[in-house]
């Protein structure tokens, strides 16, 4: 009588900090196995990717053959490395994405900060021009790119009118300079800078520091998500490029390791086994990158600051 009492005047009722305690702790787990699902589901491509680079070409075209390799064939790297120079082709590959990132970061964390920090006529309509950018498909791009790269004046033979020669074709100027500067890192990087408070620089003007001094000292050392976000991206996007680097060279010496894959493709079929070690040995790079970089490259999107 005392407990159904007690049940009835709710003494015995679990508090409701109680309830929503175990509710937060379902959901989280809940959202924690879910994420593991996620997650085993993008890594099932990258296994097997690896575990085809150690399979034998008869296994691979055999129709019973099973995800984990009968014979695990571990030469297929070393066999791999030596079908094609793949040692000029990262080399070709790391000083183009070396190249595109330092001059991403420096001149778009100069772009965005004159447009966060700096108030002068047209700057809306310069970064609503940048807004515009972000919307134009990469492809579309392409040839308006590749035009501007053959009629360049003064360059691979041209006349001041871009004829009579190759242009910017097959070297290094082709590589490098288009698309070495981005809408987005632009972007990122104003978002970033207009979260700032306003004292900071009006002290140090106060100090006597001029505006580039205000740039470096001041403001970016509190952006460091934002330069390593950029920095990974435009990394990953210039070492994984295949197509404008597969127009604009034809000699083997410019060739990146993305276009240098493509010897494992031929008329009489597809050399997998090496295909798969190649692609392998060219995913590695990003991934240690990321798991260097994933701290701020997470706080970077998490706090970029959407106004």
């Amino acid at each position: 009588m005392a407990t159904a009492e007690l049940h009835k005047t709710g003494a015995l009722r679990p508090s409701r900090p109680a309830a929503k305690g175990r509710r937060r702790s379902a959901g989280r787990i809940a959202l924690f196995l879910t994420l593991c699902v996620v997650s085993l589901l993008m890594m099932v491509p990258f296994i097997w990717m690896v575990l085809t680079s150690l399979k034998t070409p008869v296994e691979i075209a055999s129709q019973d053959a099973g995800l984990l390799p009968e014979r695990w064939e571990f030469g297929n790297y070393a066999d791999a490395l030596k079908a094609a120079p793949f040692a000029a082709y990262a080399r070709n590959s790391f000083i183009i994405a070396f190249s595109h990132t330092l001059i991403n970061v420096l001149v778009a964390s100069m772009a965005g900060y004159a447009l966060a920090r700096i108030r002068f006529r047209g700057s809306d309509v310069i970064f609503y021009l940048f807004i515009a950018a972000l919307m134009i498909p990469t492809y579309t791009k392409v040839l308006p790119e590749f035009l501007i790269v053959r009629f360049m004046p003064l360059a691979g033979g041209n006349d001041l009118f871009g004829q009579g020669g190759s242009g910017w074709l097959d070297s290094w100027w082709a590589l490098i300079v288009p698309g070495a500067v981005t809408p987005f890192a632009v972007f990122l990087f104003r978002q970033f800078y207009l979260d700032l408070p306003v004292e900071l620089e009006e002290a140090a003007r106060l100090d006597g520091l001029g505006e580039f001094r205000i740039y470096s000292r001041i403001m970016s050392p509190q952006v460091k998500p934002a330069f390593i976000t950029v920095a990974l991206l435009t990394f990953e996007s210039s070492w994984n490029n295949f197509l404008w680097p597969l127009l604009v060279t034809h000699s083997d010496n410019l060739r990146v390791i993305q276009v240098g894959l493509s010897v494992f493709k031929t008329e009489n079929g597809t050399q997998w086994h090496f295909l798969m070690a190649g692609t392998t040995l060219a995913t590695l790079p990003m991934v240690v990158l990321f798991l260097i970089g994933q701290r701020y490259f997470v706080q970077g999107f998490a706090t970029a600051g959407l106004k």
